[in-house]
Formats: C-alpha cells, sequence, structure tokens
C-alpha cells in the first residue's frame, strides 16, 4: 500500500522543534523529520533526513518503533549505552495519523543517567563505606572508654591514645573526601567538559605543592613539559585532583630515596601525562582492578600510608568524564607508569551514539 501524506506534517515538525525536551519525528519510514534542540545536544550524531536505526541500533528500541507504527498506540522503554560513558534513557514512543500501512512517530527522551548513578552510590556507600568506617570507629570508640575507665589519670597514656584518635579521625575524614569527590565526577560523568585547560600548568601547579611530601620520602620529583601550553578539553578542578593523585601516589608506593618522573606529551589530536615511579611494581594479576574503589594490592601499607582505596578510582572516572582513557604498565620489581590520555582542546570525540 501507499503511505497517505499527512497535511499536518510541516505543522507538526516545527512543533517537535520548538520543544524544551529531546524529541525527534520520524517519517513512516524510520527517517527523522524533526529534532529538537535538546535531542541535536544529547545525541549529536542524528541529523534530520538520517534514519534513526544507523546511529542508534538497539534491538528493542528498533522493535518498538516498528510496532508502533504499525500498530499505532505507544510504548516505553529503557535504553542503556555502554560507549563512551554509561547513560540510561527513558524513551517514549508515540505514533501519529497519516498512514495507511505505518505511521509517523514521536520519540522523547529522558537522560535517567544521574538518577541511576545516585542509586549505584547509594548502594556503593552502604556496601564499603560502612566496612571501611567500621575499624576506625572502633578504635576511637575503645580508645575513649579506656580514656574514660582505667587510664583516666594516666597521662603518657592518654596522650598516645589521641594521637591514634586523632590519625583515625583524620582517616575517616580522607575516606568521607574521597567519597564526596567521586561522587561529584560521577554525576557529571555524560557531561564532557570543554573548558580550555594547560596541562603543563597543572602538572608544574602539582609538582610544586607535592615537593615537601616527596622530600621527606628522599624522593626526587623530575617534570619534563614542552615549552608552549598544553591546552586540553577539560575540568581544571578534576585535572588537578587527578595529577595530585597520581603522584601522590608515586611518592607513597615509590622507592623510598627513588625518583618519580612526570611526562607531559603533546600530540595532534592528544595530549598525555604519565607518571613513573621506581618501586617495588604491581604483580601482573593485580592490574586489572586496581581502578576498582577499595581495592588494594596491600591493605596494610595502603592503610598506613594514608591510601583510602578510592585514589585510583577518582583517577579513572576523571579519565571517563574527559573522555580519555588510563593505561597501566608495571613490571614486578621496576616500578610503574601510570598514563592519563585526553582529547586535545577542540579535538573533544562527540558521542557516536
Amino acid at each position: 500500500m501507499v503511505d497517505v501524506v499527512d497535511p499536518y506534517a510541516p505543522a507538526t515538525a516545527a512543533l517537535i522543534e520548538a520543544l524544551g525536551a529531546a524529541a525527534v519525528l520520524l517519517d513512516a519510514q524510520g527517517v527523522a523529520q524533526a529534532l529538537s534542540p535538546a535531542m541535536r545536544a544529547l545525541i549529536p550524531a542524528l541529523e534530520r533526513g538520517q534514519s534513526l536505526t544507523l546511529v542508534l541500533r538497539d534491538p528493542d528500541l528498533i522493535d518498538a518503533i516498528e510496532q508502533v507504527s504499525r500498530r499505532g498506540g505507544r510504548r516505553v522503554i529503557e535504553l542503556v549505552e555502554r560507549v563512551p560513558v554509561e547513560r540510561t534513557f527513558r524513551i517514549h514512543i508515540a505514533a501519529l495519523t497519516g498512514g495507511v500501512w505505518r505511521n509517523p512517530v514521536v520519540l522523547t527522551f529522558e537522560d535517567l543517567s544521574e538518577l541511576r548513578v545516585t542509586e549505584r552510590m547509594r548502594v556503593d556507600f552502604v556496601a564499603n563505606a560502612s566496612h571501611e568506617l567500621r575499624t576506625p570507629l572502633a578504635s576511637l570508640l575503645g580508645f575513649v572508654e579506656t580514656l574514660q575507665g582505667p587510664a583516666r589519670n594516666d597521662t603518657g597514656a592518654r596522650d598516645r591514645f589521641l594521637t591514634i584518635m586523632r590519625e583515625q579521625g583524620l582517616r575517616m575524614a580522607r575516606l568521607v573526601d574521597d567519597l564526596l569527590s567521586l561522587s561529584r565526577i560521577e554525576l557529571r560523568a555524560h557531561l564532557a567538559p570543554d573548558t580550555p585547560v594547560d596541562l603543563s600548568a597543572i602538572s608544574r601547579e602539582i609538582v610544586d605543592s607535592l615537593t615537601l611530601m616527596a622530600r621527606e620520602r628522599k624522593v626526587t620529583l623530575r617534570l619534563e613539559t614542552p615549552s608552549q601550553p598544553v591546552q586540553v578539553a577539560g575540568d581544571r578542578d578534576e585535572l588537578l585532583r587527578l595529577m595530585e593523585n597520581l603522584v601522590e601516589n608515586a611518592i607513597k608506593y615509590g622507592r623510598e630515596g627513588g625518583a618519580v618522573a612526570i611526562d607531559v606529551v603533546e600530540g595532534a589530536s592528544e595530549a598525555s601525562v604519565s607518571v613513573r615511579d621506581d618501586g617495588p611494581g604491581i604483580p601482573p594479576e593485580h592490574l586489572p582492578r586496581l581502578t576498582e574503589r577499595f581495592y588494594r594490592v596491600d591493605t596494610a601499607a595502603s592503610r598506613e600510608a594514608g591510601g583510602t582505596g578510592l585514589g585510583l578510582a577518582i583517577v579513572k572516572h576523571i579519565v571517563l568524564r574527559h573522555r580519555g582513557r588510563l593505561t597501566i604498565e608495571s613490571e614486578y620489581g621496576k616500578g610503574a607508569v601510570f598514563k592519563a590520555i585526553l582529547p586535545r582542546l577542540g579535538a573533544m570525540v562527540r558521542n557516536p551514539s
């Protein structure tokens, strides 16, 4: 059968393009005829005159559009994208009149990414943070009971216990701070930053701020950067945190009396910063799990050094938000190299979906 031309198509297209929500109008063949500004921002790869199935290839979505186009009515489905970052959409599909055997359809998209991330963060916090907080809390309570009882009048014990209690309190404060930082980064993971940031300047700032820590460990910091600024599309505060975590880890877990090398390299479309230490290295079986939350190669050493088990997880999520890559190389006994590779300013890779 031949489709009947919809006399209201121009008005419908104009309405779609005026909407504040993310919406797209598909004709009977599934070709985009109108997109709202929010839709263009949400899925930049989709253009007018292009088939939606060339951009969103999810079988459930394609099947739902087909059913609504043929039978009329409306459907609501959820679509989860995994690449380049995980995003979740609730999609409303509604048929319009006009076709004899197939109808044009309108799709509206709700971005549920922040909601889903918040739900996961709440579960993770209960499961992991409560476990991490239990030990220092138990120590604090035990020392308080001792100071209220047997050591009430023991000045030496009181001073010693108060020192330990302060360390445990600082450990909990660091843990809460890292959890909040990770939460903020994850909530904005689907929003790629686009502010000009000089990677060389950030590296110099972090090296200057960590010189005292390196001196206490007798570690030499060596920084190599190009003579000109190396600008990436980024969030300055997050990139400062990324550099701080990488360099601080290299100082803490590298060889005492050794050296940490920081290299900033610029390319045509990407720039990278690598942090190399000459410490004991990382056994190969641990490498795939290093960026997991609360994962530690040596739990006792990490806690003794003041680590929370969240530093590399924060680094990974910052790199992902910047649409970059994190590589980790290590040969056991010969140190480790952590490299963050980020898009140059103006070369940010758009979401292909």
